[in-house]
């Protein structure tokens, strides 16, 4: 599909994140006023609280898309369709033009109410880098990762919109020869996820062709990751308060119909899924992704780059595995597909996998190396898919490392 054209001038830059084949959901405010909902294009927000697009406006002023995302996919649709036309149509600029508020001037909120979190583990390069270091080439992945999704439920309460900084985090930790302490995380790790948002409810199992029906749309999303937290505390029911810190989302929701034409292939299988878990088109994304890492008044260092294609599991694959017990789903759910990462070092998802453990730290820009986070690092978390001449971007997933608080004792 080639770019299409609007009278938003800078909506038609082929480097712009925005373009109107896009059109992202997000959460805006100026100052003194309410937030609601908005749609980027170009440079600037529309307010569509504000312009005649043939929905009830009581839909879109307020802080979150859930109401529309409720309204079903033949609403998303529509709404759709009718912003491609007054975005492209000159006849309505005059109307709509004041209607646009330069994204430089908005604070961009959460933009929905998240009713529950679940993170997965579906990237076998990550599960296999990461089972070597803990178990052994040999005994990498798990006897059941091949078969089905592996995720666990996630604290709702952690996401948090980008920008929002993140305060290292205290717990448990277990050195060697000696018994657990409580101090702050001394691994602090991010996670390059990209999250997948629930925009239809469900009741009893739904297939794969559902599911994906389901899902409204994607965000980047970076799963903190307290990783001597989590090394003491996981077994036997897994992650609990090492990934209970923070789990910072981009701003915007990019609609599934946007990235419908960058569809691909999931990878070959190792084994034949089971007949519930089966594609039945393709449905993961070609979406480049990245990972910057830049440490307070230091220069920008790229750690990382990939794809979202590298998965194992797609997002509708893990939406059927999670509803196959009778598990219902809520307008607002949010699923994590775990961290993305790619066949070399550099297409690591992951601080834990770049320096191994620890055991090789990475090199900086201007001086310095990293084995895990330190208290000032800005991590930025990038993704788009990229068109003939245009690119479907989802904004930059930002967050700030702060130090660990005082403890109430």
């Amino acid at each position: 599909m080639p770019l299409l054209k609007s009278w938003v001038e800078s909506a038609n830059s082929p480097t712009t994140d925005f373009p109107l084949n896009n059109l992202p959901y997000g959460v805006f405010a100026l100052p003194g006023a309410a937030p609601h909902c908005g749609v980027a294009i170009g440079d600037y927000v529309l307010d569509v609280v504000a312009i005649d697009h043939g929905i009830d406006p009581k839909c879109f002023n307020r802080p979150s898309w859930n109401d529309f995302m409720a309204a079903g996919p033949d609403v998303w649709s529509a709404f759709r369709q009718r912003l491609t036309e007054i975005l492209s149509d000159a006849k309505y600029e005059e109307s709509v033009r004041a209607h646009l508020v330069l994204r430089k001037d908005v604070q961009l909120l959460l933009p929905l109410d998240v009713t529950e979190y679940t993170d997965f583990y579906s990237s076998k390069q990550h599960a296999t880098n990461v089972g070597t270091m803990f178990r052994g080439k040999d005994n990498a992945l798990p006897p059941n990762w091949l078969w089905m999704p592996i995720g666990y439920n996630g604290r709702a309460s952690s996401v948090c919109v980008s920008g929002t900084p993140v305060q290292r985090p205290w717990g448990q930790l277990k050195r060697e020869g000696s018994d657990p302490v409580f101090a702050p995380c001394e691994r602090f790790d991010i996670e390059l996820e990209v999250g997948a948002i629930v925009g239809q409810p469900s009741s009893g199992m739904v297939s794969v062709e559902k599911a994906d029906s389901m899902i409204f749309g994607y965000v980047l999303l970076n799963d903190w990751s307290a990783r001597d937290i989590q090394s003491w505390e996981y077994q036997p029911l897994g992650p609990f308060q090492s990934k209970a810190t923070a789990t910072t989302i981009s701003p915007w929701i990019v609609s599934k119909a946007a990235l419908e034409p960058f569809r691909t292939r999931s990878k070959d299988r190792d084994v034949p899924l089971l007949k519930h878990l089966e594609e039945p088109r393709e449905m993961l994304y070609d979406i480049d992704l990245e990972v910057v890492l830049t440490p307070d008044a230091g220069k920008a260092t790229t750690l990382a780059r990939t794809n979202y294609s590298e998965l194992y599991f797609s997002a509708p694959q893990q939406l059927c595995h999670h509803t196959s017990c009778g598990c219902s789903m809520r307008v607002g759910d949010l699923l994590g597909s775990g961290t993305i990462s790619g066949p070399q070092p550099e297409n690591f998802g992951s601080l834990l996998e770049q320096s191994w453990g620890g055991k090789h730290p990475i090199e900086l820009n201007g001086g310095g190396t990293r084995s895990f986070l330190q208290d000032g690092d800005t991590v930025t978390l990038k993704g788009s898919a990229k068109g003939d001449g245009y690119k479907i971007g989802f904004g930059d997933c930002v967050g700030k490392v702060l130090p660990a608080g005082e403890v109430p004792f």
